[in-house]
C-alpha cells in the first residue's frame, strides 16, 4: 500500500494525467462515435421512406390499384396515399380507415415528435406524385424507436468498456513511469548518503543513453568537481594554518628566549625581527584575503590601464631591492583594461618572482598588437622542470629550496597572477629547461572598456 506522503510524486501525477487525458478523449470520441452513428442510421432510414415513396408514386402515375400498401417494414411506420380531394385512397395494414396522419402538403422529410397513431418520435415524409385527376400526397413515416435503442445499446457498450479502458491505462502508466523512474530513485538515495567526508562516492549510471543517464552522467561530473574542490579547500585551509602559524611561532619562540634573558637580549634585533615577521604575516593575509575575494566571484572596476606604467615603476623598485641587471629595453606602450591594483599586483609577482630566481638578471618586455598587450617577463635561474609548470599555479605551492635566491615565498604569489589574468580574460604561459632560465608571458585581450572585470 503505497505512502499517503508520495501522493503528489511524479509517478502518482503523471499516472492520474495519463488516466484522465485518456479518459477526456475517450468521453470526446464516445460523445462523437455515438451522435455520428445516429447520423447514419437516420440518413438509412431517410434513404428507405424516400425508396419507398418512389415506388409509391410510381404506382400512383401509373394508374395501379392503391387499396391496401400492404404490412409495414421494420423501418417503415406507416404509409398513405392521400387524394386530390383529401381523401385517403390507400395506406398500410396498421392505419386502414384513419385519416391523414399530416394535413403538410410541402414535400419533404422532418423529424415530428409523435403521430395520431403512437406517441413516440418518427422521420415523416411527404412526397407528390402526379394522378391522372390531380396531385397526390404520398405520406411515409418511420420510427426512431429502433435507432434510439440501438444508440442506447452503443452508450452501454461504452459505458462498460470505459472503467475497464481507465484501469489498463493507469496500470500500464504506472508500471512504466516506475520503471523509468527506478534510476532516479537509486540516484535521489545516493545523492542523499554523500556527505562532504564521502565526495568519493558516485550516483549509479544507467547504460541507457536517455535523459536520466545523462543526468546520471552530469551529476557524477559534478561530484567531481566538488571532490576536487573540497580538497583543494582542505589542502588550501591546511596550508593557511601551516603559513600563518610559522611567522607566529617565530615571532614567539623570539620573544620567549629574550623573556628568559632580559639582560642580555638584544631588543632592537628583536624587534627588526618581529616587525620583520609581521610584515611577512600581513603579505600572507593580504594574499588571502585576496584569493577568498576572488573564490567569492567579487567584481573590481576595470577601466583604461597605461601598462607600461606600472612595469617601469616596478623594475625600478625592483633594482633598488636587488643588485640584479633589470633589463627594460623591450618595454613599449601597451594599455590593458583592468584593475589597476591588480594589475600592478600581477607585475610585482611577477617580478618579485624572477627576482628570486635569477641569478644575474631579469628582463621584462611590453608590447601591443591587434590581438592585444603582450607581457613578459624572464630570469637566467634555474628554470622549471615540464612536469612543474602547471602545479607552480596551484596555492602553496613551491618548488625546492635550491631555485630561491632569499628564501622560499609562501607559494601564493603566481596563484594570485593567475587568478588576475584569468578575471582579465587573459592567458599565461611559461617555458624554460632546467638550467636555462625561466620566461612567464601573459596575454591580455585588446583593450576595450567595461565596467567590470569578470571573474572566474
Amino acid at each position: 500500500m503505497p505512502r499517503l506522503d508520495h501522493l503528489g510524486g511524479v509517478r502518482v501525477r503523471t499516472t492520474l494525467a495519463a488516466t484522465l487525458i485518456v479518459a477526456l478523449v475517450f468521453a470526446v470520441g464516445g460523445l462523437a462515435l455515438v451522435r455520428l452513428q445516429r447520423s447514419l442510421l437516420v440518413s438509412n432510414l431517410d434513404d428507405t421512406l424516400i425508396t419507398r415513396a418512389e415506388d409509391i408514386a410510381l404506382l400512383v402515375e401509373a394508374g395501379s390499384d392503391l387499396e391496401s400498401l400492404g404490412t409495414p417494414s421494420r423501418e417503415e411506420a406507416l404509409a398513405q396515399v392521400v387524394g386530390p380531394d383529401g381523401s385517403v385512397v390507400a395506406s398500410s395494414e396498421n392505419v386502414t380507415g384513419q385519416p391523414p396522419v399530416t394535413g403538410r402538403e410541402a414535400a419533404g422529410i422532418t423529424t415530428v415528435d409523435s403521430l395520431p397513431i403512437e406517441d413516440d418520435p418518427f422521420r415523416l415524409l411527404v412526397e407528390t406524385a402526379a394522378g391522372s385527376d390531380g396531385p397526390y400526397r404520398i405520406i411515409i413515416a418511420g420510427g426512431l424507436d429502433p435507432i434510439e435503442e440501438s444508440l442506447d445499446a452503443l452508450s452501454r457498450s461504452l459505458l462498460l468498456i470505459a472503467p475497464i479502458l481507465l484501469v489498463v491505462v493507469a496500470g500500464v502508466t504506472w508500471l512504466i513511469v516506475g520503471r523509468a523512474l527506478r534510476p532516479v530513485e537509486s540516484i535521489r538515495a545516493e545523492v542523499a548518503a554523500i556527505s562532504g567526508q564521502r565526495l568519493d562516492r558516485r550516483v549509479p549510471e544507467p547504460s541507457s543513453g536517455d535523459e536520466i543517464g545523462r543526468l546520471a552522467r552530469t551529476m557524477n561530473l559534478m561530484l567531481d568537481r566538488l571532490q576536487a574542490a573540497w580538497a583543494r579547500q582542505d589542502r588550501f585551509v591546511a596550508d593557511a594554518s601551516h603559513e600563518l602559524r610559522s611567522p607566529l611561532t617565530s615571532i614567539r619562540s623570539q620573544l620567549e628566549v629574550d623573556l628568559a634573558h632580559p639582560t642580555s637580549a638584544d631588543w632592537q634585533d628583536t624587534h627588526a625581527e618581529v616587525l620583520e615577521e609581521v610584515d611577512n604575516l600581513q603579505q600572507l593575509v593580504d594574499d588571502l584575503l585576496f584569493l577568498a575575494r576572488t573564490d567569492a566571484g567579487v567584481r573590481s572596476r576595470s577601466e583604461p590601464v597605461d601598462l607600461d606604467d606600472i612595469v617601469l615603476r616596478e623594475a625600478e623598485r625592483i633594482r633598488l631591492q636587488t643588485d640584479l641587471d633589470v633589463v627594460t629595453r623591450a618595454v613599449s606602450a601597451g594599455q590593458v583594461a583592468g584593475d589597476r591594483y591588480q594589475l600592478q599586483r600581477l607585475v610585482r609577482n611577477l617580478m618579485e618572482n624572477a627576482a628570486h630566481h635569477g641569478e644575474t638578471k631579469v628582463e621584462i618586455g611590453l608590447r601591443e598588437a591587434e590581438d592585444g598587450a603582450e607581457l613578459t617577463v624572464s630570469d637566467d635561474g634555474p628554470g622549471i622542470p615540464v612536469e612543474a609548470r602547471e602545479a607552480i599555479f596551484e596555492r602553496f605551492v613551491t618548488l625546492d629550496d635550491a631555485r630561491t635566491r632569499g628564501g622560499v615565498g609562501t607559494g601564493l604569489g603566481l596563484a594570485i597572477v593567475h587568478e588576475i589574468v584569468a578575471q582579465h580574460g587573459g592567458a599565461i604561459s611559461v617555458v624554460g629547461d632546467p638550467g636555462h632560465g625561466t620566461v612567464f608571458t601573459v596575454r591580455f585581450p585588446p583593450c576595450i572598456t567595461t565596467n567590470s572585470v569578470r571573474t572566474t
